[in-house]
């Protein structure tokens, strides 16, 4: 096709005007290849008071969404200006196109600045807020009601299931968490060599050390991991299982999705985050004795000994318990966040995103109470 006759076929408007209308003469090809036309600036300039807007389609010749789009910002144009806009000379089809775009108002959302009192805003976020705590105690209530029922025999979660999840994230997990608190003994113990020999108490690196990843950072670190690793893992895997209506497919079948789908994440997430808690607390003291040894010139057999002199089996079975606890909140935060997640991948993304920030809430908050119970005590 040469130029000339793609020019012929782009998009044109005439003017002209005809007792007291004007005509708007409509030619060419209104389809996105031959690109869009603005009604404000091709016709808005004509608009009076006075005038009423017609058509012309003879010369009109294929088109699409662009003159749906053209005609639509003319009848917002037209209705502003108070012009009668005629569309009894548009082809039928678009004619009705016209009236679907323009059948419901759009919408006031109050998006912008004053659009809503401070008053509504505080009162939404409250209501949004007691029907969150709401579905935490519902779905809270139904995991309990799910671990009754296994505890009886009756529940329909698949052992099968159950050891694929345990693999998935408990060996799988033990190369980053290792990584993460080996580094965290190493941070903490070039803290404490920075600090205790300008005292002169540089053996007493070793407490800091073993107190530091026995009783907080291997649990907290760990259980921080796992929530970017599991936590998010849960909420996504669920969210998509009800985007692609996996979850209506198991209520139709009376398969309850609390025991076949959440049960055996919750549990083995509560069985393998000791265990991980554990392998975290011996990297961690690894790393902390191998920088006392090269920086401090404290042996591993000193190091070690004034560890254990300092910190007891209650220190480490704190941590061991925040471990298991952070576990639960983990896999509770996952799993509840896909559950509660919308049926759209938009909504599955904001499903995994409040996971994370749920279940770290979570655990640096049960971390805090932990510690100050523990300390009344």
């Amino acid at each position: 096709m040469t130029t000339s006759t793609t020019a012929a076929l782009d998009p044109r408007v005439e003017i002209f005007e005809s007792n007291g209308r004007v005509v708007v003469v409509l030619r060419g090809e209104w389809t996105l290849a031959h690109g869009l036309v603005n009604f404000q600036d091709s016709v808005g300039h004509t608009i009076s008071p006075a005038s009423r807007i017609a058509f012309d389609t003879s010369g009109l010749r294929e088109w699409d969404t662009t003159l749906i789009s053209f005609l639509f910002d003319g009848t917002r144009i037209a209705q502003a200006a108070g012009v009668e806009f005629e569309t009894e000379s548009l082809p039928d089809s678009v004619q009705r196109l016209l009236a679907l775009a323009t059948a419901v108002p759009e919408k006031d959302t109050g998006g912008g600045p004053g659009g809503k009192s401070l008053l509504a805003t505080v009162g939404g976020q409250y209501l949004e807020l007691q029907l969150g705590l709401r579905a935490q105690m519902v779905f809270v209530g139904e995991v309990a009601i799910a671990v009754g029922r296994l505890a009886v025999g009756k529940s329909a979660m698949r052992l099968r299931d159950f050891w694929v999840i345990v693999e998935e994230h408990g060996p799988r997990a033990l190369p980053i968490v290792g990584l993460i608190c080996f580094l965290m003994g190493v941070i903490i113990a070039f803290l404490g060599s920075v600090v205790l020999t300008q005292f002169g108490a540089g053996i007493y690196n070793a407490h800091l050390v073993g107190y530091g990843m026995f009783r907080e950072l291997g649990a907290l670190m760990t259980g921080i991991i796992m929530v970017g690793r599991s936590g998010a893992a849960f909420a996504a895997e669920i969210g998509s299982m009800k985007v692609s209506e996996e979850l209506d497919a198991y209520r139709t079948l009376g398969i309850s999705s609390i025991d076949f789908i959440v049960l055996p994440r919750i549990l083995a997430l509560f069985l393998m985050m000791p265990i991980l808690t554990i392998f975290g607390d011996i990297m961690g003291v690894l790393g902390g004795m191998m920088v006392s040894a090269s920086v401090m010139d404290i042996g591993p057999r000193l190091f070690l000994g004034n560890l254990f002199g300092a910190v007891g089996i209650a220190d480490f079975a704190i941590g061991v318990a925040k471990g298991t606890m952070f576990g639960a909140l983990i896999a509770i935060s996952g799993c509840m966040r896909g559950m509660q997640s919308g049926s759209s991948a938009d909504a599955v993304g904001k499903a995994t995103t409040s996971a994370v920030v749920t279940g770290i809430t979570l655990i640096i908050g049960a971390n805090a109470l932990v510690d100050w119970l523990a300390t009344i005590l």
